[in-house]
Formats: structure tokens, C-alpha cells, sequence
């Protein structure tokens, strides 16, 4: 053989060698790492043949996120409606107590929360920071999702964690349309956060002149 020709040759052994591996790697994961690896690659197909093949629809990975949750993060929602419709908890939280719900109020994804409140989602739990999924709605400007939740049963003038109201999320984040869902659905703007402030203050902080015309024209007084 001759000298250009071995070079190839065990390049080619070398590289099969390496193949070889990788697929012996990846039949030594479990099923459900496997699920987990493929959910964080957005590797759909690698999610049904796990699913496929046994693994648990509730897996979770180090951080406590199940691939409904991982596919809702990643705004992947054909992967998220593959969990649901292979019967994914939509209530099971990450480590840091975020859930389903809050990851597609965050996400806006108004199909998606329709889905998991049809499906059963709970309204109130709180993360670690102290947030559910109205907070993430309201901050995000997810209109729909807040009206849907409001109908759920969420008191639009509940009062969270340093004395923030949804309104106030709303505003602070210049989110007009939220803020007129949330007036129209009976949210006070003479409410005051930890610092003395309305909502009103909260949008000229953030100089959101839209919404501080919309909550000018909609305060008391």
C-alpha cells in the first residue's frame, strides 16, 4: 500500500473508530438522559425515539426542568405540545419553583397557556423570586394571557412581593395594552409599591409616555 493511500486508510479507522464511539456513548445514556440531552439540543426526533423507547415523560434535568418545560423556555412549542400530548405534568416546577404556566406567560405564547390552564395549570404558585405567571404576563406585556388568567380567577390587584401590583409590572415595562387589559378589568392605579410609588410613577420612571397618558387619563382624581 502505498504511502498516501495508508494515510487514508487509517484516517478512515480512526474516524469510524470515533463514529463507533459516539453512537456506543450514546446507547450507554439511559432513556431518559437521552430525552433530557435531546430536549436541550432541540432535537425533536431524538425526543420521540426516547419517548419512544421508554423514557419518562416527567424526566427532569439538574435544574428540575422536565422538557416541557425546557421546550417552553427554548420557545420550542412543537416540542412542548409533543410532551403535553404524551401526558407531561403541566404543574411540575424547576428547582427555582418556575413552571410551565409562567414560562409561556413570559414566553407570550397565549395558545400555549390556554392549553396548560385548559389542562389544568395552576395560577397561583410563586418562584423564588417571588413572581407567578400574571407577573411574567404583566412584565411581558403577554395582554392576552393576563385577561385569560383574570378569568381564571387572578385578582388584578393582588399584591405581590414588595407591595407590586400587575399594573405596576405593566407599566414599568411601557406595556400599554397590559395596562389598559388590567384597567378595564378593574386594576386601582392609586395603589402604592414599597417605595411610595403608583403606577403612574413607575411608567415616568421609565419614561413610557404612552402609558403614563393612558394611566394620566385613568387616574382618580
Amino acid at each position: 500500500m502505498r504511502f498516501r493511500e495508508s494515510v487514508g486508510f487509517i484516517v478512515a479507522l480512526g474516524v469510524a473508530a470515533l463514529c463507533g464511539a459516539a453512537h456506543a456513548a450514546e446507547q450507554d445514556l439511559s432513556v431518559n438522559a437521552r430525552l433530557l440531552l435531546s430536549a436541550r439540543n432541540g432535537d425533536t426526533a431524538g425526543v420521540d425515539r426516547a419517548l419512544a423507547a421508554g423514557a419518562a415523560v416527567n424526566s427532569r434535568n439538574r435544574l428540575g426542568e422536565t422538557v416541557l418545560l425546557i421546550a417552553l423556555k427554548k420557545n420550542d412549542l412543537a416540542m412542548a405540545t409533543t410532551m403535553l400530548d404524551a401526558g407531561a405534568d403541566v404543574n411540575q416546577p424547576a428547582v427555582n419553583g418556575v413552571t410551565p404556566l409562567m414560562a409561556a406567560a413570559f414566553g407570550g405564547h397565549t395558545a400555549m397557556a390556554a392549553t396548560l390552564l385548559a389542562k389544568g395549570a395552576a395560577i397561583h404558585p410563586l418562584d423564588r423570586l417571588n413572581k407567578n405567571a400574571m407577573i411574567y404576563a404583566a412584565g411581558a406585556g403577554s395582554t392576552g394571557i393576563v385577561r385569560m388568567l383574570i378569568d381564571k380567577g387572578v385578582d388584578p390587584n393582588a399584591v405581590y412581593a414588595n407591595d407590586l401590583t400587575a399594573l405596576m409590572w405593566a407599566a414599568g415595562y411601557g406595556k400599554t395594552a397590559t395596562v389598559k387589559a388590567l384597567l378595564d378589568a378593574g386594576a386601582r392605579s392609586d395603589r402604592k409599591d414599597n417605595r411610595g410609588m403608583t403606577a403612574l410613577d413607575t411608567a415616568r420612571e421609565g419614561k413610557f409616555d404612552e402609558t403614563v397618558q393612558v394611566l394620566e387619563n385613568r387616574s382618580p382624581g
